[in-house]
């Protein structure tokens, strides 16, 4: 199979430059700690010339160049020359190197098919220049802006300057350079966000990063609507079926959440039932959530670095015969890149451990609503239907909108 069609967050195309603080409050011995850091975060992506360029900004009283865009063709070469950036020392400018990480850095690269443009800025204390204006000027151009504050001489004000919005989603926190390596996986996470997940779904009062399945394979347009307390849509014998690369063009991100509000009734309460499946082109399974209706279980399946896929079941001595029962339920797989955990109606059921995982093929398609091991579809009932890039928002994402599932929590209350 080609490689250029498997897709995660570490083939991303990305320019992504990294602003360090080198004033003389981070200190040689810090500065390092720093440099470690960013070695950890970057080793994720694949560095080359079809996917992500990486360049790095020193700066204290001026920036300084240390790594252009583009100039390191492989992950290792990078980690090297990372390794190798000397410790500058001075004062706090930290709009002046945000405006040349702007104006020279991201200017320099010369692929026109850059999808994300993302910068990192690294600071440990209140700038002794103005960030606004350079900070505004960045996120006018595309470019993505995190920022990340160590210690306690930061300022929250200016971050969130720094940064896009939401500030929850783009800047981050570390007590000290000592403990900046416990926001690793929030920085990995949060950069392959970025990456692989370009839509936003409309959450109460903020937007999620996702994938709105209904509207992204157009089943509103397809299935059949139903309206009781919810207004829902049936899927019956229409093919629910999109070409992988349309719905998922990065392919899956490490961490996600798939949720889905739905009704199994009939054939689909009994049978073997893929509620949503990701299939390379030779038909293999690379992502599925399956309800199984013979023996009342929920499997995830996913891929696996030794064999070709690992298949972790939530059976039925722990999962509540309910899901089958004909009632409304919401079903929640929260998927990290060692564990697996299934909810139903806000009640975590179990949790479970992964191997290792691979990314996807794209070059397949995906499938919602089919006869587990066949293309046929079984009839469901489905009012949600979203895959989150954020693991958090497992616990935000409540079933709140199901009047049995309420009623039933608040008699319990009571």
């Amino acid at each position: 199979i080609c490689h250029s069609v498997v897709f995660s967050c570490s083939t991303a195309v990305n320019d992504l430059v990294y602003i360090m603080d080198g004033s003389w409050s981070v200190g040689s011995d810090d500065f390092e700690t720093a440099k470690r850091w960013l070695v950890n975060v970057t080793s994720g992506f694949d560095v080359s010339s079809h996917y992500s360029q990486v360049g790095v900004v020193q700066y204290s009283d001026t920036p300084r160049l240390e790594i252009p865009l583009g100039l390191h063709k492989t992950t290792q070469d990078l980690i090297k020359a990372i390794e190798d950036i000397s410790y500058l020392g001075g004062n706090t400018q930290t709009g002046r190197a945000i405006k040349f990480a702007v104006d020279h850095v991201f200017a320099s690269s010369q692929r026109s098919e850059v999808k994300n443009r993302i910068a990192v800025v690294v600071t440990d204390g209140k700038s002794q220049d103005d960030v606004m204006d350079a900070s505004v000027e960045s996120r006018a151009q595309g470019i993505k802006v995190f920022a990340v504050g160590v210690g306690t001489e930061i300022t929250t004000s200016e971050l969130v300057t720094i940064a896009n919005k939401p500030e929850g989603e783009y800047v981050l926190y570390a007590e000290d350079y000592t403990n900046i390596d416990r926001i690793r996986d929030a920085m990995e996470q949060k950069l392959c966000e970025e990456s692989v997940c370009p839509t936003r779904i409309p959450v109460a009062s903020r937007d999620e990063k996702g994938f709105e399945l209904i509207l992204g394979m157009k089943i509103h347009q397809k299935a059949k609507k139903i309206q009781e307390l919810y207004t829902a849509i049936c899927l019956t014998n229409t093919c629910f079926k999109f070409v992988l690369r349309e719905i998922f063009p990065e392919g899956l991100p490490p961490s996600y959440v798939f949720v889905s509000t739905l009704r199994l009734k009939g054939p689909s309460s009994r049978e073997k039932l893929d509620l949503w499946r990701v299939l390379s082109k030779d038909g293999q399974i690379q992502a599925a959530v399956t309800l199984n209706g013979q023996d009342k279980s929920v499997i995830f399946t996913t891929t696996n670095t030794v064999n070709e896929e690992q298949i972790v079941t939530f059976d039925a001595q722990v999962l509540p015969r309910a899901l089958f029962d004909g009632s409304w339920h919401q079903l929640k797989v929260l998927v990290r890149p060692r564990r697996v955990s299934c909810f139903l109606d806000d009640q975590q059921i179990q949790d479970e451990a992964l191997d290792a995982v691979v990314p996807i093929y794209i070059n397949g398609k995906t499938q919602i609503s089919k006869r587990s091991g066949s293309d046929a579809t079984l009839p469901t009932e489905i009012q949600k239907l979203r895959l989150y890039c954020d693991p958090q928002q497992s616990e935000r994402e409540t079933a709140c909108e199901i009047y049995s599932v309420v009623r039933k929590q608040n008699t319990a209350v009571i």
